[in-house]
């Protein structure tokens, strides 16, 4: 109670805040409006959802758009996961503080909030990657971290991008580098893998739809194939490989993927 005897007002919830990049042509606006519209589903209020585009076009007007920060670094890599680096730099536009990041090409099936609630002191919460598990390699599907609390990843990169392209087949390696020794993972069951963890092993996979696993709150569809494509039952393959990168309709995806 305050000393005039009234109720003291409450203190309103810090905004939880959600960024995404969209740059090319691999997604586009629909990808950046089903996972606004997921994460409205399973996130409570109230929060931000920013998008770095190159293209607003068609984007939904809940979501703020800013143009899509490069990495100057010479092409194909500036245009491929290594321009996800962008977001280590000083400042954001539209950002600061805390901020989870989520890449386009996943299906969130589960709540959001304790993502910016796990372990709030750490300095970056990162899946363990699924490939490499005990190697301290995180997946930047999805990750929690400060803006400006680390430039030195972006300008270390910029300094030096010739032997770290060398050195590192891709951003997530060259991240969880950086952080050796300071990552923090997620619950391993809150973010699965739709190859490794939804799609049956095996000759089952021919007949047996991918399912969702226990406790999963996103599934994250690395490569290929990419949530559209999973749920019409369809894994771009050459032909030599067509035996195995075999899967049925995963029906579950629209249900989630809206």
């Amino acid at each position: 109670m305050s000393v005039s005897g009234e109720a003291s007002p409450e203190v309103p919830p810090p905004i939880k805040q959600v960024v995404c990049m969209d740059w090319g042509q691999a997604y586009g606006s629909v990808y950046v409006n089903r996972l606004y519209s997921m994460v409205s589903r399973h996130l409570t209020p109230p929060f931000r959802f920013v998008c770095y585009t190159d293209s607003p076009s068609g984007i939904r007007s809940d979501v703020e758009c800013y143009e899509c920060p490069v990495v100057d670094v010479p092409s194909p890599k500036r245009d491929r996961g290594w321009r996800k680096l962008a977001l280590w730099q000083e400042s954001l536009p539209g950002l600061c503080g805390p901020v989870l990041f989520l890449d386009l090409d996943i299906v969130i099936t589960g709540p959001l909030d304790e993502f910016f609630t796990w372990q709030p002191d750490a300095k970056f919460c990162v899946i363990q990657n699924w490939t490499q598990p005990g190697r301290q390699i995180g997946n930047t599907s999805v990750y929690r971290f400060v803006v400006g609390s680390h430039p030195e990843i972006l300008s270390g990169f910029l300094n030096s991008y010739v032997d770290i392209l060398q050195r590192f087949p891709n951003s997530q390696t060259y991240i969880s580098d950086c952080f050796a020794g300071q990552m923090t993972f997620w619950p391993s069951e809150w973010c699965c893998s739709f190859k490794r963890h939804c799609v049956p092993k095996g000759l089952r996979r021919w007949y047996q739809e991918p399912q969702i696993p226990a406790g999963a709150r996103i599934i994250a569809f690395p490569g290929r194939p990419n949530p559209h494509e999973a749920a019409d039952g369809k894994w771009p393959a050459p032909w030599y490989k067509r035996f195995y990168k075999r899967i049925r309709p995963a029906r579950w995806i629209d249900e989630f993927w809206r």
